[in-house]
């Protein structure tokens, strides 16, 4: 096997759970092929940087192997590695988010009926 459309290859290194996932954020520039956009037809070869974000986690992959069929987990990370560069910024941002989830204070109580409608009332003459 020579190349692979990058669409194929992301679904089956299991970075997507479809192809049509992975063809939309091909398509809305969160996939990214050696530093430049690119097209989900485009063919991926082994040594290209791929640099994907999804959500807040961002990762930049090397391509170690091709394949277009989706197969177990195992093999799936066997296709790519991870730079050393994007796993200590992902764990830096895991846990700046760890952070910000404690600083902020939780409620002692779930809202009572009285307190649900106070909170929806609110909200709806507020955010109109």
């Amino acid at each position: 096997m020579d190349s692979v459309r990058i669409d194929s290859w992301l679904w089956a290194a299991r970075f997507f759970k479809t192809r049509t996932l992975a063809k939309t954020a091909i398509e809305g520039g969160k996939v990214h092929l050696d530093g430049s956009r690119t097209k989900p037809s485009k063919a991926v070869l082994p040594g290209q940087t791929v640099t994907i974000t999804k959500g807040t986690e961002h990762f930049e992959v090397i391509v170690r192997d091709l394949s277009s069929k989706r197969g177990p987990a195992k093999v799936a990370q066997t296709l790519y590695e991870e730079t050393p560069e994007s796993i200590a910024k992902r764990e830096m941002n895991s846990e700046q988010r760890k952070l910000a989830r404690a600083a902020e204070a939780a409620p002692d109580h779930r809202p009572s009926k009285k307190e649900r409608r106070d909170i929806q009332r609110f909200r709806r003459d507020n955010l109109e």
